[in-house]
């Protein structure tokens, strides 16, 4: 976590120093603007606390789209959808897929065979938002960008069985008993640095995330946790770098008057 947080302010320091060298003409002026843009996003992300998602995934990926409203004092309102994976489960397979697991870890199907069963992590969240730019110099555009999140939070085990063999695991009935599917809500914080390019296109942002996510199982009955409606809401969380493309689809010019005396 500490490694997470040099590199974000070594990476906002690079990317602050950075973005001056476009502006070194110094014809162009850049004035804060209201402007319409959408977003492609990639984070690397670490679970933390102690809920069901932390204890039964481990480290992941996450990529997420959205779209900002961004007005000429620099506050930014945000929709986003977030979809993450690449998740190895932490959790012991007895925890998951109970007593179908031999004493071995092996899993057979219905012909007697090994089956090769896998499990990943699934998560997915979306919600709004609302930010801050601070510009750090002359171009009104660019700067320390603070903002804040708030909204639902799903995840669960994704369980593939390649060949169908294990009737256990029957896609269309018992699979969903031991996915654990959960629900909840979630709020995120992000601190990082938003580079406005000249050229709209060439805009991206990158920085530090903290989510926060308190859920529960959200299936009526999970095999190995038992009726969600006994069940309490836990806490996790997930710590991320996060990098992203700004993609412009919108901005209101201002008109600037120069007078020679």
């Amino acid at each position: 976590m500490k490694r997470s947080i040099i590199l974000v302010v070594i990476l906002i320091g690079f990317l602050s120093s950075f973005a001056q060298n476009p502006y070194k003409n110094k014809n162009y002026i850049d004035t804060a603007t209201t402007m319409v843009w959408t977003h492609a996003n990639f984070s690397y992300q670490i679970p933390f606390g102690t809920g069901y998602l932390s204890n039964t995934f481990g480290n992941n990926f996450n990529i997420g789209t959205g779209f900002f409203l961004k007005n000429d004092k620099n506050w930014t309102y945000e929709y986003y959808f977030n979809y993450m994976f690449g998740s190895d489960v932490v959790l012991p397979d007895t925890m998951i897929l109970g007593d179908m697991v031999n004493s071995n870890g092996d899993i057979f199907d219905e012909n007697g065979l090994k089956a090769t069963i896998y499990l990943e992590g699934r998560y997915w969240s979306t919600g709004f938002g609302i930010g801050k730019i601070f510009p750090i110099d002359n171009w009104k555009n660019s700067g320390i960008w603070l903002k804040a999140n708030v909204g639902i939070f799903g995840h669960k085990i994704f369980i593939t069985d390649p060949d169908n063999g294990v009737t256990a695991l029957d896609k269309d009935t018992y699979r969903k008993g031991y996915d654990q599917k959960s629900l909840g809500f979630c709020s995120s914080q992000f601190i990082g640095y938003l580079f406005m390019h000249k050229k709209r296109v060439a805009s991206f942002y990158a920085g530090l995330e903290i989510t926060e996510i308190w859920s529960k199982p959200s299936r009526n009955y999970s095999f190995m946790l038992g009726p969600s409606s006994e069940l309490p809401v836990k806490f996790s969380g997930l710590a991320s770098i996060k990098i992203g493309w700004i993609v412009p689809l919108y901005e209101k010019q201002k008109v600037v008057n120069f007078y020679k005396y």
